[in-house]
C-alpha cells in the first residue's frame, strides 16, 4: 500500500498543474491515468492543434503544453501510474483507499479527480474471439517494444499512432499496415516514409479493408481481412495492434456515490470539494454555477482545492498563503536558490 497526501486521478493539464500547486504547499501526490502517457485530451485528441488561451503563452500545441507542465513539476519527483485505471474507492476512517486494475493500492486523506470528460479507453476489434487473445497477441497500445521484436505484426489504423508504430516496429519486425480507407490521416512526413518502406518491401499496406475473422486457436497464427469489393485475404501474423481511436467513458467514477449532473460532478466552488469529504473535482469533469470548460479554469480550480487538501493532510499545521516570488520555502521546494 502506497501512502501519500493526495491521489490525483487524471494526468491531463489540470492534473499535472495540481501536482505543482500541491507541491509548493509541501504535499506529496501520485497521479493515476488510464492512458499510456501524460497529457489527457491535449495529447490524445489535439496534440498538434494550437491552443491560444493559456496566460502568457500566445500559442502552443497540446503536446507543448504537456511538456512544459511536466518540466514544471520535475522538482517534486511525482510518480505517475500510467496505463492504470481506478477500479475501487473506499473510506477507511478519515482516509481514502484507492485500488487499481493493476492491483496497486493507495491511501490518502484526499482524492483529486481531474479526469477531463472521463477516462479514455481504446476502441477494440469488433470480434468476440478477439477478447480471449487481448493482452496475449492482440494489443491496443505498445508498452514494451521488446515483445514486438522479430514478429509478424498486423497494425490496424489510419492515424498517427498506427503510422508511427508501423515505422518504429518495421526496424525489427515484418509489418502489415491495414486501414479501412485508402487515405491515411497521419503526418505527411510519416506517410512518405511508409511509402518508401512499402516500395522497398519492408512494409505491406492493405486498403481499403477491415478485419473479417481471426483464427480460433489459442495462439494467433493468422487473420482474414475483407476488402470493400468483397474479396478476402488471409494474412499470417503473430500479433495484432489496433489503433482505432479512443472512447471517452466516465467509468467507475460514476459509482463512487458523488453528486452527478449530466456526466459531470457537482462541487462546492469555494474549494471544489464534492459531496464526499476529501474528494475534489477540477477541470471539465466538475460543474458549478458559471462553470467554463477552459484549461485555465481548471488551473484555478486545483489552486483552490489544493488549499483544502493541505488542511486535511496536515490538520495540525496552519495554512499560510505565500507568494512564490517572495517565499524562500516555496523556492527551496522548486529547487531555486
Amino acid at each position: 500500500m502506497i501512502k501519500t497526501d493526495v491521489i490525483i486521478v487524471g494526468a491531463g493539464p489540470v492534473g499535472l498543474f495540481a501536482v505543482h500547486q500541491l507541491g509548493i504547499k509541501g504535499l506529496e501526490a501520485i497521479v493515476i491515468d488510464n492512458l499510456d502517457k501524460a497529457g489527457g485530451q491535449c495529447i490524445e485528441l489535439y496534440p498538434d492543434k494550437p491552443i491560444y488561451d493559456i496566460p502568457a503563452v500566445p500559442e502552443c500545441t497540446g503536446e507543448e503544453l504537456t511538456k512544459r507542465l511536466l518540466e514544471q513539476i520535475k522538482p517534486f519527483k511525482t510518480k505517475l501510474f500510467l496505463n492504470e485505471r481506478v477500479d475501487e474507492v473506499k473510506k477507511e476512517n478519515d482516509k481514502w483507499v484507492v485500488k487499481t486494475n493493476n492491483n496497486n493500492e493507495f491511501v490518502a486523506p484526499n482524492i483529486m479527480i481531474a479526469g477531463g470528460v472521463g477516462s479514455f479507453e481504446p476502441r477494440k476489434l469488433p470480434l468476440k474471439e478477439a477478447e480471449k487473445l487481448e493482452g496475449k497477441s492482440i494489443f491496443y497500445a505498445v508498452k514494451d517494444k521488446e515483445k514486438f521484436k522479430n514478429k509478424k505484426i498486423a497494425i490496424f489504423g489510419g492515424g498517427d499512432s498506427a503510422l508511427d508504430w508501423a515505422l518504429e516496429l518495421s526496424k525489427f519486425s515484418q509489418i502489415t499496415l491495414i486501414h479501412r480507407r485508402n487515405e491515411f490521416r497521419g503526418a505527411q512526413h510519416t506517410l512518405s516514409e511508409i511509402k518508401k518502406l512499402e516500395k522497398d518491401g519492408k512494409i505491406s499496406v492493405k486498403t481499403p479493408c477491415q478485419i473479417d475473422s481471426i483464427d480460433n486457436s489459442e495462439n494467433l497464427k493468422s487473420i482474414t481481412i475483407k476488402f470493400d469489393d468483397g474479396k478476402t485475404e488471409k494474412i499470417q501474423t503473430d500479433l495484432v495492434l489496433g489503433f482505432f481511436g479512443l472512447i471517452m467513458k466516465l467509468g467507475p467514477i460514476a459509482e463512487w456515490g458523488l453528486n452527478m449532473n449530466k456526466k459531470t460532478i457537482e462541487v462546492n466552488p469555494e474549494n471544489f470539494e464534492t459531496n464526499k469529504k476529501g474528494i475534489f473535482a477540477a477541470g471539465d469533469i466538475c460543474s458549478y454555477p458559471g462553470k467554463l470548460k477552459l484549461i485555465l479554469s481548471g488551473f484555478h480550480e486545483v489552486a483552490l482545492a489544493s488549499v483544502e487538501c493541505f488542511k486535511r493532510a496536515k490538520p495540525n499545521e496552519k495554512y499560510r498563503f505565500e507568494f512564490t516570488t517572495s517565499s524562500k520555502t516555496i523556492q527551496d521546494r522548486l529547487g531555486k536558490k
